[in-house]
């Protein structure tokens, strides 16, 4: 058991997902309207949405920085052993899943040692939920005021290296997500924006936007691109998630506030990508140079 870990272990972090181009990819659609493409923000790589992250150099006496994983489980099922093993091993510092499948009864099989555990099951019926498990030296706390209508979580964490505080969240939004909820969301974003600096990572479910070139097909996605670009969020994952699709994303507010972005590798038998990436202390971050409007 133990080796087969260690082996889908080294996978995680020496392999990234390279997609070839195709017929499934949104950025090759000769289809896409014209008029559904937001102007991409000019500077770093960091403050290109669909840019992927590149790993900040190097610096002497860097503060401490958050090692982190996310990825969508479809059901925890048997999958609870692998990843405490691969948590433990790699010494995560936040651990963040969607479609946990998880219910009253997982209670007692969900908890990890040296983990605080953040969970919102999906109420009334099978299937969604999501996660956070967050090191027990990290002083959390989580943001009650969530609507039910979406399967968001949202948690505030106190960095004693930086003194700073951080706002991670971890969403599922389904396929048939409707209008409503999607500006449910939004305007969650937006609430969390007026004062902290967030990551916020998770399955969004939107196959036909082209993060490249900030373009799409349907109308719901393209409101969720105008709620990024109106936000001045950066999305930093390039690579497809599940099959040829882009489905997982990682959100943020902050330029440099998140590097060394890797995807590739599963848990267990799910179809979804494993995404890593590191939150970065004040001394990586560096002088942000992301432009704004001022109003």
């Amino acid at each position: 058991m133990l080796v087969l870990v260690g082996e889908r272990t080294s996978k995680v972090l020496q392999s990234v997902v390279s997609v070839e181009v195709g017929d499934g990819d949104p950025c090759s659609s000769k289809d896409m309207r014209g008029n559904n493409k937001l102007a991409t923000t000019e500077g770093s790589e960091h403050s290109q949405v669909g840019i992927r992250a590149c790993p900040p150099k190097k610096v002497a006496g860097q503060l401490a920085q958050l090692e982190c994983i996310y990825t969508n489980v479809c059901s925890m099922g048997n999958k609870q052993e692998e990843l405490e093993a691969i948590i433990q091993q790699e010494n995560y510092d936040i651990v963040a899943i969607t479609e946990t499948w998880w219910e009253d009864s997982h209670n007692w099989s969900a908890a990890i040692d040296g983990y605080q555990l953040f969970r919102r099951d999906r109420q009334g019926r099978r299937g969604g939920g999501v996660a956070l498990y967050v090191r027990v030296r990290f002083e959390c706390l989580e943001l009650n005021n969530v609507n039910d209508s979406v399967e968001c979580l949202w948690v505030r964490i106190k960095e004693k290296a930086n003194k700073t505080d951080i706002m991670v969240g971890v969403s599922y939004r389904l396929p048939n997500q409707d209008v409503e909820a999607d500006e449910i969301l939004c305007k969650q974003l937006a609430e969390v924006l007026r004062s902290l600096t967030f990551v916020l990572m998770g399955d969004f479910n939107f196959p036909d936007v082209c993060w490249k070139y900030n373009t799409t097909e349907r109308e719901q996605s393209w409101r969720f691109l105008e709620c990024v670009e109106d936000d001045f969020l950066t999305q930093l994952v390039r690579e497809a998630t599940r099959e040829s699709a882009l489905l997982d994303l990682l959100l943020v507010n902050r330029e440099g506030l998140v590097g060394d972005v890797k995807v590739g590798g599963r848990l267990g038998q799910s179809d979804h990508e494993i995404i890593e990436f590191s939150i970065l202390g004040e001394a990586r971050r560096g002088a942000s140079r992301t432009a704004t409007l001022d109003f």
